[in-house]
């Protein structure tokens, strides 16, 4: 068939894998022997997908660009005066949203952590792997920003006949210059999430000779981001991204996936306009002519008709291109088509699951357990520890107990709060610190030795301990008390003078 002679020679290394029969049957390929991105030889396999604009491309391609805004207008924004997402890592501060979760916050991080994973499950217990194909950086980036560039300037496979510019050694070097512009941008961007963009705009304004370590971290980041896109490519899905092997735990035989229905499109076989099903004098073929459309559209490689694997990331190239095809042959679309594996075996598909019950439950616990510790948190985290050294100090003439205690706050808020702390409970309760009172940014972390003190007589005849009360109150109203046991003699010490009165 003349009408697909193109696609036919660009498919030129996936057919000589293929059975030669018109008629094989999907059973008869059987699986790959390798990754779809591997010779038999474990050489690799490069791709150079051809594109398929149809209408999955076109909605992917929009939501592509949104994400691309999104994704690189996040460090700039701010909320309630802080960046809307910081990960601070070597402050150990986590900014996300406007809220600040301190190393302190291991409940928080691990409510809101465990409430991204459900997510994850239930969307892909639903969708398959959405996110793989519709929003994750790896693919956004490199299928709508670098492979349209590649095409600019070396034409798009199949289509482009090589000579002049395209594809000559000044169109290589002007593609890789633009990639080189990309991924600077992109790292720096990378970077901004974890610095914060005033300190990368210090770092880029300045000398590399001022700040030699974050220089070369901005290199090596722009390195792998050049390494990524221009040669790991797909293999960052397949090999590094554990992910697509998730998927067989988490899909089950009602989830959404990109599938080929075997029952309408097997045999395959050349099949012309004029063909009729009703031809007695011609072998029964199927509806998939077996043109590898979809194999040389798929970014990673695969051949869809074996069914759903592991390198499959759900971009629906594949749907757009055999959409086409049967759009030219007068066959109905859908041969390739979002569909679950119950539904391609004739069973009744079925929206309402218990693991699609039990994801949403799990979720709503979690997100209810998040907000209420996040409501009901304290502007200021209060640690007492005690001190080093001796258990307690006795000072005999003036009849007092000493203990040496540790004081950690934390502001959580984004105001400055000024600090004091009192003693009581007990006879002769105090405490002495310096840099008293003390005031704490926003965000701030200090720890405050301090001594307590207490008569002797508060810890009573058979000594051992008391409870002192600490009371912690900043200028903006907040006032907590803390129990503090004080260490002090195990038995009433001997005749000691009387405390002398100013």
């Amino acid at each position: 068939m003349t009408d697909f002679g193109e696609a036919i020679v660009s498919a030129a290394p996936q057919e000589s894998k293929e059975p030669k029969s018109p008629v094989a049957p999907a059973a008869a390929l059987g699986p790959p022997s390798v990754l779809s991105t591997l010779n038999e030889d474990g050489s690799r396999r490069w791709l150079m997908p051809r594109l398929s604009a149809g209408r999955f491309w076109h909605r992917r391609r929009a939501v592509a660009y949104a994400l691309i805004l999104v994704f690189t207008a996040i460090p700039y924004l701010s909320l309630n005066g802080k960046p809307l997402v910081l990960l601070d890592v070597a402050s150990r501060h986590f900014t996300i949203f406007g809220y600040t979760f301190l190393p302190t916050d291991t409940l928080l991080l691990a409510l809101f952590m465990l409430s991204v994973f459900v997510t994850i499950f239930l969307a892909t217990a639903l969708l398959g792997r959405v996110w793989c194909g519709w929003a994750c950086p790896q693919t956004v980036y490199l299928e709508f920003v670098y492979r349209p560039i590649e095409r600019l300037f070396e034409g798009a496979p199949g289509r482009t006949r090589r000579g002049g510019f395209r594809g000559s050694p000044l169109a290589k070097a002007f593609k890789y210059a633009c990639y080189f512009a990309i991924s600077c941008y992109l790292a720096h961007t990378f970077l901004a999430y974890f610095v914060g963009v005033e300190q990368l705009r210090q770092w880029i304004t300045r000398s590399p000779f001022e700040h030699p370590t974050a220089f070369l971290v901005m290199a090596a980041v722009t390195g792998l981001m050049m390494f990524d896109f221009t040669f790991f490519r797909e293999q960052t899905c397949l090999v590094a991204c554990p992910y697509g092997r998730f998927q067989s735990v988490l899909l089950d035989r009602n989830s959404l996936i990109v599938s080929y229905d075997a029952r309408r499109g097997e045999p395959r076989g050349k099949k012309s306009r004029s063909q009729s099903d009703s031809d007695i004098s011609l072998p029964v073929l199927g509806d998939c002519i077996d043109c590898h459309m979809c194999v040389t559209t798929c970014p990673t490689g695969i051949d869809i008709r074996n069914g759903l694997q592991m390198e499959c990331v759900h971009c629906t190239q594949c749907i757009d291109a055999c959409d086409s095809i049967m759009d030219k042959v007068g066959r109905p679309r859908g041969l390739i088509r979002y569909s679950s594996q119950a539904a391609l075996s004739g069973e009744p598909f079925r929206w309402l699951r218990p693991r699609v019950i039990v994801y949403p439950a799990i979720l709503t616990a979690l997100l209810s357990a998040f907000v209420i510790v996040l409501a009901t948190q304290s502007p200021l985290d209060i640690t007492v520890l005690r001190g080093r050294g001796a258990v307690f100090t006795l000072n005999a003439q003036e009849r007092a107990v000493s203990n040496q205690v540790n004081v950690k706050l934390v502001n959580r808020t984004a105001t400055p709060r000024t600090i004091r702390i009192e003693a009581s409970g007990v006879e002769g309760a105090s405490l002495r610190a310096e840099g008293l009172p003390a005031t704490l940014r926003p965000g701030e972390s200090r720890t405050l030795p301090a001594q307590v003190f207490a008569d002797v007589g508060a810890f009573g005849p058979a000594g051992g301990s008391a409870i002192v009360t600490l009371t912690i109150a900043d200028d903006q109203g907040y006032r907590r008390s803390v129990p503090f046991r004080m260490a002090g003699p195990a038995s009433a010490p001997g005749p000691l003078p009387a405390k002398e009165t100013p």
